[in-house]
């Protein structure tokens, strides 16, 4: 038997407008434009890819429903939506700060980590969070760093020498 291998390639944030959203996450916060494909009902596939290592990416789903309306910048209601993990908090707490990116609280030594949370064009919540070493990392990543399948062999290889 084989093991289970799994990741996971997309999440979902609702947004009022695809172009909007494409702005503020590629010239904001530096994410790649993966795929931004055009169908014919008007909808798009849209996924963003944050700079780095990361495997997993923001897909942008465009809130069309009352319901979907109501959710936009609320999708986890007084919680953190989004952790960014940057491996240089003050270098992107800056430039975040300079482009206009409300924190709504000043940044935070943790045991883990340095940390503040910030609001998106939307109002969702995200965390930008460098952690403080290697095995902080592999343990808030869940990554075991000696399994054969590892999440991402390419943090492993990094950080598994420090």
């Amino acid at each position: 038997m084989t093991d289970r291998i799994q990741s996971l390639n997309a999440v979902g944030i609702l947004v009022d407008d695809y172009d909007e959203a494409i702005t503020y996450f590629t010239e904001v916060l530096h994410f790649t434009l993966i795929a931004n494909e055009k169908h014919k009902n008007g909808l798009r596939w849209v996924l963003l890819h944050p700079p780095g290592l990361s495997s997993t990416g923001i897909m942008l789903n465009l809130a069309r429903s009352k319901m979907d309306k109501i959710a936009v910048g609320n999708q986890a209601g007084d919680q953190v939506l989004f952790v960014l993990q940057t491996n240089d908090f003050w270098r992107d707490y800056e430039f975040m700060q300079s482009q206009g990116v409300e924190f709504i609280e000043t940044p935070r030594d943790e045991d883990y980590g340095t940390v503040a949370i910030f609001e998106d064009l939307y109002g969702n919540k995200w965390d930008l969070l460098q952690v403080k070493d290697a095995w902080s990392k592999a343990r808030l990543l869940r990554l075991d760093t000696n399994s054969q399948y590892p999440i991402c062999p390419d943090w492993v290889k990094l950080h598994k020498s420090k």
